[in-house]
Parts: C-alpha cells; sequence; structure tokens
C-alpha cells in the first residue's frame, strides 16, 4: 500500500500526444480522456513508462540499475546488465510490485486563443475541486492555503487582478464573449503555481470559467493535425496514410501525484540506495532526484512531440528544513571564520 503522495506539474512545451488508439470519430488518432468528464489526461501507465525510460537511460551502473528495478518493479526484457539480472534470479525474487506509483495526469489550465492578450489559461471549478482533493492525499499536508482553493462553480467567467487579456472586464475567447468579475483566491491560486514553475504570465492570464464552457473548449480547441505519407515512386499520398491526429496544445499544465511505498520485498537488500533502508521516504527521495526538468511524454519524439518541463512540488515543511539545514552550515563556517579571525 502506498503511505507517501507528492504532487508534481507537468508543463507541455511542445504539443503532446498520449494517444487512446484508433476512433471511429471525426479524429483517426484521439488524446486520452477522462470517461466522465472528457477531459484530457495522461494515463497513470503512460506516465510511468515516460518516466522510467528517463530513469533507464540516466542510472548505469549496477547498484543504480538494481535500485531502479526495486522502485519501478523488476522488467528482464529491459534490462541488459547480466549482473543484474543475475542478482534478482539469485535471490529468486523477480516477481514484485514496483514501489512507485503514479496517478493520471489530470489538467489543471488549459490554454486558448485570447482576442487580447494572445492567448489565455483557462480552468474551472470542477478542475481546481479535483486538484485540492487530490492534495489532500498528500503527507505530509502541502500545507499552502493558495494551493487549496476550491471554488464553487458560478455563472459568471472570473479573471485574476491586472489581467492581460481582458477589456472592459470582458473576455474574448477563440470567437466567444465573456462577461467577467475579479477573483482574487484565482489570482493568489496561479501566482503560486506560476512562480514555482517559471511561467511568468500565468497569473495575469487565467481565467476560470464555468465547467461546461470550459468542457467545451477542452474537446473543441485541442490541436488536429492531418498527416500524409507520400509514396516517393508515385509522388501522392501513399495507401491508407492520410490521418489526423489530436494533440494537447504547447502550454498546457497538468499535474500528477507520485505514489511511494516500502520497497516490496522479503530478501535482505545489501546493495543500492535502498540497503539501510526500504521505507517510502528514500523511495520518494529516488524520484525526485532522479526527475529531470525536461522530458520526453507521448508519440512522435522523432518529430519533436511531447517535450514537457517537470518538477516536484515541496511542501512547506521541507521548505522550512532546508531552510534550517542552511542556517545551520551558515553558522558553522560563521563559527571557522572566527576561530581564524
Amino acid at each position: 500500500m502506498y503511505k507517501q503522495a507528492k504532487p508534481f506539474f507537468l508543463h507541455v512545451l511542445t504539443p503532446l500526444h498520449a494517444g487512446s488508439g484508433n476512433d471511429l470519430g471525426i479524429v483517426d488518432l484521439p488524446i486520452q480522456r477522462e470517461r466522465h468528464t472528457q477531459f484530457p489526461k495522461i494515463e497513470g501507465s503512460s506516465l510511468k513508462g515516460s518516466i522510467r525510460e528517463v530513469f533507464e537511460e540516466k542510472y548505469q551502473s549496477k547498484d543504480d540499475r538494481v535500485d531502479l528495478h526495486w522502485a519501478f518493479g523488476y522488467d528482464e526484457s529491459n534490462e541488459k546488465d547480466n549482473g543484474v539480472k543475475k542478482f534478482f534470479e539469485d535471490s529468486k525474487h523477480t516477481e514484485f510490485s514496483g514501489a512507485l506509483g503514479f496517478t493520471d495526469a489530470r489538467i489543471l489550465f488549459f490554454p486558448v486563443k485570447s482576442m487580447k492578450g494572445v492567448f489565455a489559461w483557462i480552468t474551472c471549478a470542477k478542475v481546481l475541486q479535483h486538484f485540492t482533493s487530490d492534495l489532500a492525499l498528500c503527507k505530509p499536508e502541502i500545507g499552502n492555503d493558495k494551493l487549496n482553493y476550491s471554488p464553487q462553480e458560478s455563472d459568471k467567467a472570473q479573471r485574476t487582478k491586472d489581467s492581460l487579456v481582458t477589456f472592459s472586464e470582458k473576455v474574448i475567447l477563440e470567437e466567444y464573449t465573456f462577461d467577467t468579475e475579479e477573483n482574487t483566491a484565482l489570482t493568489d491560486f496561479a501566482a503560486e503555481i506560476g512562480k514555482f514553475l517559471g511561467i511568468t504570465d500565468l497569473q495575469k492570464k487565467a481565467i476560470l470559467l464555468p465547467d461546461n464552457d470550459f468542457n467545451d473548449f477542452v474537446q473543441l480547441s485541442t490541436e488536429v493535425i492531418t498527416r500524409t505519407k507520400i509514396n516517393n515512386e508515385t509522388g501522392t499520398v501513399a495507401k491508407g496514410q492520410l490521418f489526423t491526429e489530436e494533440y494537447l496544445p504547447a502550454e498546457t499544465i497538468l499535474y500528477s501525484l507520485a505514489l511511494a511505498s516500502p520497497i516490496f520485498t522479503k530478501v535482505e537488500i545489501k546493495t543500492g540506495r535502498f540497503k539501510s533502508s526500504a521505507k517510502e521516504p528514500q523511495v520518494m527521495a529516488f524520484f525526485e532526484e532522479g526527475l529531470p526538468p525536461v522530458m520526453q511524454i507521448g508519440a512522435n519524439a522523432t518529430l519533436g512531440k511531447g517535450i514537457t518541463a517537470a518538477k516536484v512540488y515541496t511542501t512547506v515543511e521541507e521548505k522550512k528544513g532546508t531552510r534550517g539545514k542552511e542556517k545551520e552550515v551558515s553558522g558553522k563556517m560563521q563559527e571557522v571564520k572566527n576561530e581564524q579571525g
């Protein structure tokens, strides 16, 4: 059972296609969506696979490879190091669940073309209610009132303070006009997310829409690209090679929860970082240290698609602990200087 959870955010830098397979609808290759809301998402399995691939490339030593399997689950078919295979075969313990898990990456802010300010980031009460309830699963508690923002649905669109996408208290998104009113809590929430992710204008471009309007935009305003393959001999489209593909647009912001449990093993661990302790804090630390600032998620990597910035949210308690350590080191350095002086 997972005993620790931490939120991490994904900022889509290039259009991302996490596909759900072929479809009989208008789009041949649609993106993954929640069944009950039709909001875009990235399946936890897709996300875990992308993250594991990054770790596979980063960690090459035997001890690191063993740690990777403890954390993500043993995968013999993807292991080239015979020494690592022998380690698990000798222990007769190759079937176990990984100690790391991931929830589906849910939508938090979705970019939409705006008459003013180029584009706006839209969200809705239902999305923020989901986000707040997901944060409640995290231990220790996030402890940040600005993030624990769960608004009630309103018939009126809401804007942030000093909005860059509204004029005369109106916002025009695509071809639709909405009357807006200022929302201080939304301003604080967008400012906190923007500051953490380094998105300087999120605070002034966030719009909270009614749930139904948000649902329409996330279904109708994704990128749909027509792709072809040309037959080199005829110079025309190859048979069966004209199809449409759906993408989450660049600038989309999603979030997921990383879940950590103790290592699932009865074998005494004598190697790697888990040798002294196989508890969930060490597993979560392994994830945080290994997660790169930028990674690729989804299909069409060779086309430059799915480039995504990733960042784990640091809790208030952890920030205080870090500052405490910094003060302790600074104090010791001052003591040394005093002795030398």
